[in-house]
This record gives C-alpha cells, sequence and structure tokens, in this order.
C-alpha cells in the first residue's frame, strides 16, 4: 500500500493538526507570566480549522541546468516525501560579474552553458516533465530562477502549466514584465550582503506579486544575523541587512517559508528546508491561493505543525485590536526543547520541554520513534532493504526523513553523482517496508543518513522488530522510552542503525494560550519558532495586528 493510501485507509489526514483537545502535559508550564502585560494560562474557545497542512520543495536543481541528477528522478524522490514539487531550472543572470577575470572563469562559463542549454531543447523538456508528474496528488508548478548581484537572487512561480521563460535585462524588469500573469517571484538565500547576490530590501514590493520569502534553505538561515545553521558556502558571510527580521523591522509584509535550494536532483532533502502550506486542499488552486495569502510555515525537515492564532487571525493574516488573544499549538515529530512568541523582533513568551522527556504513567503510550540508518567511513553506497513492524497497536503516521547529495553547487573537479531514491515500498498500520541509501557522512554538521518517524500508539511491553540487510533487532518501547540504543551491522566502522529515543506525547505536542494587551507600534508583527532537541526547526509567517 503506498503512502497516500495508507493514509486514507487509516483515517488519518497526511497533513493536519489536531485543533482541539490537545494534551498540555506536565512537562509544560502553563502559567508563566512573561513581559509586561503579556500574560499566558487564561484558556478561550478555538474554533476548528478547515485549513490543513501540505508539505513542498519549490526551490531546487538537477542537471538541467547545473547540479547533479537527472530531472524525472527529481520528480520521482519528490513524489516519496513531498505533497507538491517544483524543479527549478537556473535561467538567467542579466549583471552577472568578472568577465575577463581569471578567477571567475569557470564560474560564468558554468552559469552562461547552463542558460544556453535551457533554451536549447531544455525548456521544452521541462514544461512536459512537469507535466508528466503532476497528479490529482501530486502538484507539480513551473519555475525557473534569476540571479542578480544587485538585486539579489529569485525564483519565479508559475501557476500555469505552459508559462513561458520570460527574458529580462533585471529582477526589477522582470517584475514589470510579469506583473499581469499568475507568478511568484520569491527572494532567497536572504542574508547574504547586498550587492553580491544578497537581498536589498529597498527593492521589496508588498502584494500578490511577492507574498512570501525563503528563510531558510541549504546556504543556511536568515532569520537574524546570530542563531543556528549559519552561512558556510562561498558566497560570503552571514549580512544583517539581507535578513528577515530587518525586513520585519522595516515594516514589510510577507510570509516565510524554506526551500532546499539543493543541487543534487532530490527536491525535499531532508534538513536543507521545506514549507509547509496551509491550504484547504491538495490541488492547484488551493494551494496558489494559500501561498498568496500567507499561509505559510518554514520547516529545517521535520514536519513541525504550529496552529498560530491571534483573535480571529491565522498566520499571515493582518488583523486590528489592542487587546490580542493568543492561541498555539505545536505538534513536531521529535522532543520540542522550546517555542518561542516573537514580538517586533523580542521573544514576548518561552514555553520550554524537558531536558529529557519523563516515562508516561500507563501501560498504553502514544509516542514517537525515530528509526536512523547510516555512518560508516566509505565513499560507497550501502544500500538498505528490510521492513519495521510493531508486533501490538497501531501506527497512526510514518514520516519520511529522506536526503540526496550534499551539494549546493558545483565545485570543480567534483563528477556527478547518481540520483539514488530512497523509498518507503509498502505501508499499513503494522510497519512499512523501506529501501535506502546511505554513504558516509561528510562532516559533523552534514549528516547523509536517512530516516523513517513512526507515531505510534502501543503497550510499553509491544516491541519494534527491524529486519534490515539479513539482521533482525527487537526492542520493546519500553526500552526505547528509556533511550537511545544503536547497532553496527558488520562490527566497529561499519553502518549502523540508530534506534532514537521514544518520544511520549506529551513531549511532543502542546497548547498554549496568551492575553497581550499593550500595542507597541500602529502595527505590530508575531511569529512562532520552534526548536526541538535534534536541532530541527520551524517557524510560522507572521500576524500583523493593527492599534485600535
Amino acid at each position: 500500500m503506498d503512502r497516500r493510501k495508507f493514509f486514507k485507509k487509516s483515517g488519518v489526514v497526511l497533513s493536519g493538526l489536531a485543533l482541539s483537545g490537545s494534551v498540555l502535559s506536565g512537562c509544560f508550564e502553563e502559567k508563566k507570566p512573561v513581559v509586561g502585560k503579556v500574560t499566558s494560562g487564561e484558556k478561550f474557545p478555538i474554533d476548528a480549522s478547515k485549513l490543513k497542512y501540505y508539505w513542498g520543495d519549490l526551490h531546487n536543481h538537477c542537471n538541467l541546468t547545473y547540479g547533479h541528477g537527472d530531472l524525472d528522478k527529481a520528480y520521482e524522490a519528490a513524489r516519496e516525501q513531498l505533497d507538491f514539487v517544483s524543479v527549478t531550472p537556473h535561467a538567467m543572470w542579466p549583471d552577472i560579474p568578472g568577465k575577463g577575470d581569471p578567477r571567475l572563469e569557470w564560474v560564468i562559463e558554468y552559469h552562461e552553458s547552463a542558460f544556453r542549454r535551457l533554451r536549447a531543447g531544455g525548456w521544452d523538456r521541462y514544461t512536459k516533465m512537469n507535466e508528466k508528474f503532476n497528479s490529482k496528488d501530486f502538484i507539480t508548478f513551473l519555475s525557473y530562477e534569476c540571479h542578480s548581484m544587485q538585486h539579489g537572487d529569485h525564483v519565479v512561480l508559475n501557476y500555469d502549466m505552459d508559462a513561458p521563460l520570460v527574458e529580462c535585462t533585471s529582477v526589477e524588469d522582470l517584475k514589470d514584465k510579469l506583473k499581469d500573469t499568475k507568478t511568484f517571484i520569491t527572494p532567497h538565500h536572504m542574508g547574504y550582503q547586498e550587492g553580491y547576490r544578497g537581498y536589498n530590501w529597498d527593492f521589496f514590493s508588498e502584494g500578490r506579486q511577492t507574498p512570501f520569502v525563503e528563510m531558510y534553505s541549504r546556504h543556511g538561515l536568515a532569520e537574524s544575523d546570530l542563531g543556528d545553521y549559519p552561512y558556510l558556502h562561498d558566497m560570503g558571510p552571514r549580512h544583517w541587512e539581507g535578513t528577515i527580521m530587518y525586513g520585519l523591522n522595516q515594516g514589510h509584509k510577507f510570509g516565510i517559508m524554506g526551500s532546499t535550494d539543493q543541487h543534487a536532483g532530490y527536491p525535499g532533502s531532508y534538513g536543507d528546508g521545506r514549507v509547509g502550506v496551509l491550504a484547504e486542499g491538495l490541488d492547484r488552486d488551493s494551494l496558489w491561493n494559500a501561498l498568496e495569502n500567507r499561509k505559510t510555515c518554514c520547516v529545517t525537515g521535520d514536519r513541525i505543525l504550529i496552529d498560530f492564532r491571534i483573535n480571529d487571525a491565522t498566520i499571515g493574516d493582518i488583523t486590528r485590536g489592542n487587546q490580542r488573544r493568543i492561541y498555539l499549538n505545536v505538534q513536531g515529530e521529535s522532543a520540542i526543547d522550546y517555542v518561542d512568541i516573537v514580538k517586533n523582533g523580542r521573544t514576548v513568551g518561552r514555553i520550554s520541554g524537558p531536558l529529557t522527556p519523563q516515562n508516561p504513567e500507563g501501560d498504553v503510550v502514544r509516542a514517537k520513534v525515530k528509526f536512523e540508518f547510516g555512518w560508516n567511513r566509505f565513499e560507497e553506497a550501502v544500500k538498505w532493504n528490510g521492513d519495521i513492524k510493531i508486533s501490538d497497536g497501531v501506527i497512526h503516521n510514518i514520516s519520511p526523513c529522506f536526503r540526496g547529495a550534499p551539494f549546493v553547487s558545483p565545485q570543480e573537479g567534483v563528477k556527478e553523482a547518481p540520483t539514488l531514491i530512497n523509498k518507503i515500498i509498502n505501508q499499513n498500520e503494522k510497519g512499512c517496508e523501506l529501501e535506502m541509501f546511505t554513504t558516509k557522512n561528510p562532516n559533523t554538521t552534514s549528516p547523509a543518513t536517512q530516516a523513517v518517524i513512526l507515531d505510534v500508539t502501543m503497550p510499553k511491553k509491544g516491541k519494534f522488530s527491524l529486519n534490515f540487510n539479513g539482521q533482525t533487532f527487537k526492542y520493546s518501547l519500553a526500552e526505547l522510552l528509556e533511550g537511545t540504543k544503536t547497532q553496527f551491522m558488520n562490527g566497529w566502522l561499519s553502518e549502523a542503525i540508530q534506534f532514537h529515543r521514544a518520544i511520549p506525547h506529551d513531549a511532543f505536542e502542546f497548547e498554549h494560550f496568551m492575553l497581550d494587551e499593550t500595542p507597541e507600534q500602529e502595527t505590530d508583527y508575531y511569529y512562532v519558532r520552534v526548536r526541538q532537541r535534534d536541532n530541527q526547526w520551524g517557524w510560522s509567517s507572521p500576524i500583523w495586528v493593527e492599534r485600535v
């Protein structure tokens, strides 16, 4: 049974929130004074929402222009773990620098040769492949990328399946030519220095054409000049005036999203960035309408569900009122470290999770358990074939955490790597069959492991049985609630399996109520940031509240 049929049969929404009746455990302090007149703990009625989260990658690359991996394999890989995708060809760089500079000749050539290939039949091939993979439960979009030293790099996302490739002399020229079309023009890898392909907020135009911006990708995190995931690419370090918080503090209104910007033909590569869209359904019109109205969130990899509301407003909305009733429901994929409620660039509420999750009382437990595969010290890919089964209870959901090769852009002398597609072959309420490929981790900050996360309800005595590559390992839920286990497949320095600590329900989901009666500006912005203990992150788009 494939991924979508399993969810439909089991009655589990593929992406969505439990919007009422959420468990708030003793792991989180419900009543905690925060700042000024911002207080927490008073509950108020919350209406159910018709919106559901769907997950995608709207900016990634393959060898169609420059990068690794074939176009058809990119779509196949995306279909294994995403609901929608746009595979992005590099199209143009009107102000490309360095002509005659020997240091930049190779860089200029690989860009310009890619642009030529796209116009010499590549675009036609791309549009046909995009239409081939589009279906009722996997939505594909056309896009292309325009580089710019002056304005920063942008991705054009098209609604129409037969949209043309539009030529331009600058990003501003591109915006003008596309102003009456059904397109989004999204700046990405925010945070580089302006004038060097970093974004310049002086050129931001609020509205339908740019409703959201890319905050996180394989380049790093552009939320602020401080924080995790610094910029390490050869394009330079992180720069304050190009960041998301700088733009919000200037009064700009935009949604927040993540994409991989991955160059190995693996859209949605786990840990490199994804966008969550709160939409009424999985179809082109619903997704487009949600994107246009800033109903987006940004995650690094895990599908962290954030239901954030102020009065009657949800993420991306603009509302009015001096009394702001704040509601928050968060469901992670692992133990939540903390959740911040940010107002005008300051943390006005922080809810912290436990350092180590408590073993819950009772014999039957709801928990999430991650099974991770990889390690070893060899360049050759290890193929994993096998299954995960539970002896008792039920699996509610299986989240794939599949990665592609760790390429941001071509590097001179590096040979192209073929795309090895990781798959959930079939799955049901008792287990799943997997086919995966891992290589050695290139360093301590760029893992090459593959994983799945099982959301289960089962008795503590129930066992997980992993049967891979001719070997079988068994652990009870009770054992994994006590701590993480590991097993080498062929002794020390060989490939291994990590049986992560089981995370009980009260450590990965909670809800919170707050009241803020202190307008600070004519329009205040609020957003939510979530950190898990495994350093997976999620961020909501802002809500803006105008003073009455």
